[in-house]
């Protein structure tokens, strides 16, 4: 049976191959489309510069959209300076910056590091501190030398337990198994794993809260709700948004309302509604 999300991704991936820019030994990828105000994308431990095809595609007529792929080495401190180059290397002064997953931390990394260069901060189904990660497996491992397929196989595990829980969403299963089974290759794997397990504690986000987001979904499976408190707790969200289904990849598994959301974050929608002063929003 032909996987339509996969190939629609796989569309996309042949029409905007990976960019690649090199900032000392570490080899990133990105793909830079559309024009206008910029967002800049940066996907978690499964996913590559393309796994937010959908919000490019629907956005990218009214948006400069700048999405990364990790490279195989270097750790969050690292890549938040790379990401401060990127911005250099493209001409862009500020961005608004959504993470999600790893990349939420590192956003927030960013946001305290570099607040110049944040136009708004979007931290989505996220974590507010990496410590005690390293208890935890695939963590617990010597992320080094555990052998790719211990490592692929935890991944896959808890991907199939979604599958069984949530049928419905059997394409995305299938293209997230894919990226772990070996479109991500092993030594950038490895190293976003390593990058979570030794992350530095987050500086405090130097920015107005009126520019700071969070994004989670309730039946998150990583993300569990202390841990969502936690964020919220340190970030105090301007609007909080809410999925109530979407587990950890919202963006893939309820595209048109991730898309919306951004629109309104970047005040792209003018008809949308009017949530005067509301500080969470459920989708």
């Amino acid at each position: 049976m032909t996987n339509a999300l996969i190939a629609d991704r796989d569309r996309f991936a042949a029409a905007h191959p990976e960019r690649r820019l090199r900032f000392g030994d570490r080899d990133w990828g990105y793909v830079d489309i559309g024009a206008g105000p910029v967002l800049l994308l940066i996907p978690g431990t499964l996913g590559r510069c393309d796994i937010f095809w959908q919000q490019i595609e629907a956005l990218s007529g009214r948006v400069r959209v700048i999405s990364t792929s990790y490279p195989a080495s270097g750790g969050v401190a690292d890549w938040a300076g790379d990401i401060v180059r990127l911005l250099d290397h493209l001409d862009i002064a500020r961005a608004t910056v959504l993470g999600s997953s790893l990349g939420g931390y590192l956003a927030q990394y960013i946001a305290g590091a570099a607040p110049e260069r944040v136009d708004r901060l979007i931290a989505a189904n996220t974590l507010a501190s990496a410590r005690g990660l390293d208890q935890r497996p695939p963590y617990s491992l010597d992320l080094e030398t555990a052998p790719i397929a211990d490592l692929r196989g935890g991944f896959g595990g808890g991907l199939e337990a979604w599958r069984g829980a949530h049928p419905e969403q059997g394409d995305l299963v299938d293209l997230l198994l894919m990226e772990v089974g070996g479109r991500i290759p092993e030594a950038e794997l490895r190293s976003r794993l390593s990058a979570l397990k030794t992350a530095p504690d987050l500086p405090a986000p130097e920015i107005p809260r009126e520019k700071i987001f969070t994004v989670e979904a309730e039946d998150d499976p990583l993300i569990p709700g202390p841990m969502r408190e936690a964020v919220r707790a340190r970030l105090t969200p301007f609007v909080s948004y809410r999925f109530l289904t979407g587990g950890h990849f919202p963006y893939v598994a309820r595209p048109d309302s991730y898309t919306a959301m951004l629109e309104q974050i970047m005040e792209l929608d003018v008809t949308g509604p009017d949530w005067g002063q509301t500080t969470e929003r459920a989708l």
